[in-house]
């Protein structure tokens, strides 16, 4: 409440007047934002989070593993058996590497229309230290399904040191005589299937001889990784 005060011009006594008063409406109104805000906010929050798992997700399916450090003739030690007369396609795999199935449906792939030029091997990796028939899972029997591909086991890693691989997924084109033609991936992702750069430069290979590259981006778990 104000009290009269006294008008300076006239001498008049003024009247009090009252403060005022917010209608029903405006209360409701106010209670309902104050109670609103909070679950803007938590909703603002909750996006951001989703958005930044989701740029996680992008910069991991997109972010390449090593790739091999790989001689530039095969290696006389290796045990694994070559075809005379055919190109070798090595790919080195980790058992439990999910990233890996789109690479064997890759090889698959390019064995469905190549299959007569290439001598093709999966080997799976059998890590140091780790208990019988840890090296059985999917993409092995995957691989094993794609006509043309001989499947075998890596004991120990040892073939992938001799060739330098360090990234499931990796792939290894030697010509028949024994010379390296192209050492990559053959996705264009993790786990992503489908045309890309690395299987186009070795169907280039295998047709023409050359490629614009002899390499390509490997995508896939680390070999070394002996966690199931």
């Amino acid at each position: 409440m104000i009290g009269p005060t006294n008008d300076p011009t006239t001498g008049a006594t003024t009247g009090a007047t009252s403060a005022p008063t917010a209608s029903p409406t405006d209360v409701r109104a106010r209670a309902s934002l104050r109670a609103t805000v909070p679950w803007l906010l938590l909703g603002a929050a909750w996006l951001a989070v989703v958005a930044g798992g989701m740029h996680r997700l992008w910069r991991y399916s997109s972010d390449p593993g090593p790739g091999a450090a790989a001689p530039a003739e095969w290696p006389a030690a290796s045990r694994i058996g070559r075809a005379p007369g055919r190109a070798t396609l090595v790919m080195f795999a980790h058992p439990h590497c999910p990233c890996s199935r789109a690479s064997v449906g890759e090889l698959g792939w390019l064995m469905a229309h190549y299959g007569p030029q290439l001598d093709a091997h999966v080997l799976v990796l059998r890590a140091p230290g780790t208990a019988p028939g840890w090296e059985e899972g999917d993409i092995g029997r995957l691989a094993a399904d794609v006509p043309g591909v001989r499947v075998e086991i890596d004991a120990g890693g040892v073939e992938a040191a001799r060739f330098g691989a360090k990234t499931s997924g990796q792939v290894l084109l030697y010509d028949a005589g024994g010379r390296l033609l192209f050492s990559g991936g053959i996705t264009g992702g993790r786990g992503h299937p489908g045309d890309n750069l690395g299987r186009a430069r070795v169907v280039s290979l295998l047709t023409t001889g050359t490629a614009d590259r002899a390499d390509s981006p490997v995508f896939g778990c680390a070999l070394e990784d002996s966690k199931p």
